[in-house]
């Protein structure tokens, strides 16, 4: 199982990331590209859009999510086009509320509580203590689902933002393809058992 030890917690003023204005971050940033009103957060007391901010909100704390029944969450992150990502981005928190490690699950959108338990992550990293937006390295992942096992010992969860910096490309669909047949050819189709014998058809 991939097990990650990245704690690279930053403002993201500190280094290059071909950084367009602030309020849009990253030439990377996919923000523009999560289908927000389709996230979807299990065991949460609040919608999972509400992790979903753009950039200059990133250190926002006034709009959050909180685990319900205990520390554990699901995150479902869907994408408007096929994308690959390669750096999660998280804030979570304060102290004993912060989540202590995350398991990434590439392509399964339905993931639930039961999946988990006979399920192996794509991808599993501890998560830092920090006030700040956090980076994780991730593999290269067309979508994505975030379980969240536990804290660091309280008996909630907090989480204040989600992100993603990758690289997006449009769907391309696959048309689906029907054959209708114009006339039935009774060659083409097996007999049925018990209709060997002769029909006939009485004339009124």
């Amino acid at each position: 199982m991939p097990h990650d030890h990245h704690d690279n917690c930053c403002s993201h003023g500190d280094h290059d990331h071909n950084l367009n204005e602030d309020d849009v971050g990253p030439n990377d940033n996919l923000f523009p590209y999560i289908d927000r009103p389709n996230v979807v957060a299990l065991n949460a007391t609040t919608q999972g859009s509400y992790l979903i901010k753009p950039w200059h909100e990133r250190r926002n704390e006034d709009v959050f999510v909180e685990s319900d029944a205990d520390e554990q969450l699901i995150i479902r992150v869907p994408f408007n086009g096929s994308v690959k990502l390669r750096t999660l981005l998280l804030k979570t928190g304060p102290g004993d509320q912060t989540a202590e490690k995350v398991l990434l699950y590439a392509n399964a959108p339905s993931l639930d509580f039961g999946d988990v338990q006979d399920s192996t992550p794509t991808q599993e990293f501890e998560v830092a203590v920090s006030p700040d937006v956090c980076e994780y390295p991730v593999n290269s992942l067309s979508s994505v689902s975030i379980f969240i096992p536990s804290n660091r010992g309280a008996d909630t969860t907090k989480l204040f933002y989600i992100g993603f910096l990758g690289h997006w490309s449009q769907r391309k669909e696959n048309p689906v393809i029907t054959v209708y047949e114009a006339q039935a050819n009774l060659a083409d189709h097996e007999k049925i058992q018990g209709t060997e014998g002769n029909f006939s058809t009485t004339q009124s």
